[in-house]
């Protein structure tokens, strides 16, 4: 059995969750997100209770179980509170800009990068940090995941892009 499947989901005032034609709309202060959704999985809305269970006991039902559900509690905390990211740029000469509807990257290439950045999405930059937000957590992580691919983070100088809550194990230069 899914534990993350059988958990309630608590549905706060000013959110509204309807299942229509196998999707999900979750409207919210913040906006609204829509879903599609597989029939292996039977959704209840008791007033403000959200639970679910698997429409069949095999193994994909059950896999899907756990996912939407986990899916469904992001779609609530995006509407209400939003999800952000924020990175933060290493090395002399790293730079970075928001540019209309496009990051500007500056990162010891013989060439500027320029990343469009999608709708929904803000883009706030300051000296060395990147603050990334939105209400859909996937394509929050995603545009930070490909921003921080252009230039990851060496594990001598730690020169590179990295999250603000990641670590670089630094290494010792060799020993001759």
């Amino acid at each position: 059995m899914s534990r993350v499947g059988k958990q309630i989901i608590n549905v706060p005032a000013g959110v509204s969750v309807d299942f229509v034609d196998g999707k999900v709309s979750v409207k919210g202060p913040k906006g609204e997100l829509i879903r599609d959704l597989r029939e292996e999985v039977v959704f209840k809305l008791d007033g403000t209770v959200l639970s679910s269970e698997p429409r069949r006991n095999d193994k994909f039902s059950r896999s899907l179980w756990g996912t939407y559900m986990s899916l469904l509690r992001a779609m609530i905390k995006g509407v209400t509170e939003g999800f952000e990211r924020k990175l933060i740029v290493e090395g002399v000469g790293f730079k970075w800009e928001v540019k209309g509807d496009k990051v500007q990257l500056s990162l010891g290439f013989s060439h500027l990068i320029f990343k469009n950045i999608p709708t929904g999405i803000a883009v706030k930059c300051e000296k060395s940090e990147m603050t990334i937000s939105g209400i859909d957590k996937e394509q929050v992580t995603r545009f930070a995941m490909e921003i921080k691919r252009f230039k990851k983070p060496e594990p001598y100088k730690g020169k590179g892009i990295r999250y603000s809550d990641e670590t670089i194990r630094r290494k010792e230069v060799k020993k001759s």
